[in-house]
């Protein structure tokens, strides 16, 4: 048995263990759907994996050496590692509400510095990348980056003014006055966004792994960039063998973020309503599909679970609808299908649509 997911293009075969990389938080913010969707979907790849008796190792960042998440800590008069850790803290919570395994290791970006360092030092050693004024930048054209296709839910990452080509990313850059620095034979500084999750990938999983999770809106540059570091430095290629990236949720067609004002938190939800009628509602649609929070959507989540706890009673002989289901989730992640056939078939099958998704 093998998980087929449409994005890998093919079946993925896996003997023994799999190892996924999940796109991690910046933890300066609550947790909202859009954060939880991503993690929802990365636990029920994990189960549905256990589920044929492949052992998978998760590695889940924190990014903690950030932007965004210095300029919050600086306006809470707070230490950027002392205030990510409590803005960790409630993401923890929310993921253990909503049945999220804790991932096998979770490395804290602050904790990787160096080995952006070492990472840096190597790609410049190779020739793929150079120095500009303290700042490391890799070579684009010379690792294939020049020629993706960016897809139009790309993140938006200003290029380096030290940049020869505008599509360089940055491997390691000076600190400006008042951030936080670490040394290095350039001089004081910080790493680079792609650069932390590709040290941080390489030192807990090795060169390569079987599947790199995150949002749609990581693909590029986030994640093409971090591959790119990872393969030019260990000559492994691909770094991921297959890649889920989940789709948007948005709001009245916007993409739900901080920046816009239209978050809906977690925590929120779950003043109202069932930790798994919220997950329910993150999982009832294909993966990778962008989707909007309408109202009435929630309620419809916990009217169709529910169902399923009905159907999970009933005394039926359904071994054979529930291989169906297991059948379903291993067909590139059909969850709506699975609870289709759980729902109508119920005993065996609706047992085995709520164990695997982690509905109960």
């Amino acid at each position: 048995m093998t998980l087929r997911l449409a994005l890998a293009g093919e079946p993925l075969p896996l003997v023994g263990r799999a190892r996924a990389y999940v796109c991690g938080i910046t933890p300066y913010d609550t947790t909202h759907l859009g954060h939880a969707s991503t993690f929802v979907w990365a636990d029920v790849v994990g189960r549905v994996l256990r589920r044929i008796g492949v052992e998978v190792e998760t590695c889940r960042n924190i990014t903690d050496v950030d932007d965004v998440l210095d300029a919050a800590a600086e306006r809470a008069g707070r230490r950027f590692d002392s205030f990510a850790a409590v803005g960790q803290f409630r993401f923890d919570r929310d993921m253990t509400a909503l049945g999220v395994r804790p991932p096998t290791h979770q490395p804290r970006a602050h904790n990787h510095v160096e080995g952006v360092v070492r990472l840096a030092a190597a790609l410049l050693e190779r020739g793929v990348a150079y120095e500009r004024d303290g700042e490391v930048l890799l070579r684009a054209a010379a690792t294939g980056l020049d020629v993706v296709d960016v897809p139009p839910e790309a993140s938006e990452v200003p290029p380096s003014p030290r940049a020869e080509d505008p599509r360089d990313p940055t491997v390691w850059r000076p600190a400006t006055p008042g951030e936080a620095a670490w040394p290095s034979p350039w001089g004081d500084g910080r790493p680079g966004w792609h650069a932390e999750c590709a040290a941080m990938a390489l030192s807990v999983l090795g060169p390569a792994v079987d599947l790199h999770v995150g949002g749609a809106d990581l693909r590029h540059p986030h994640h093409t960039g971090m591959a790119a570091m990872a393969e030019a430095v260990t000559g492994v290629r691909p770094f991921a063998r297959a890649r889920l990236h989940v789709g948007t949720v948005r709001v009245d067609g916007a993409k739900m973020a901080k920046s816009a004002g239209n978050l809906v938190l977690v925590a929120d939800l779950l003043e109202t309503h069932p930790a798994a009628a919220v997950r329910l509602l993150l999982l009832d649609r294909p993966w990778a599909q962008a989707w909007d929070v309408v109202a009435g959507a929630l309620d419809a989540a916990a009217g169709r679970l529910e169902r399923l706890f009905a159907a999970a009673a009933r005394h039926v002989d359904g071994t054979i609808a529930a291989d169906a289901v297991v059948a379903a989730l291993l067909d590139d992640l059909d969850v709506p299908t699975a609870l289709d056939i759980a729902e109508h078939e119920g005993g065996e099958a609706a047992r085995t649509a709520l164990s695997v998704l982690g509905l109960a």
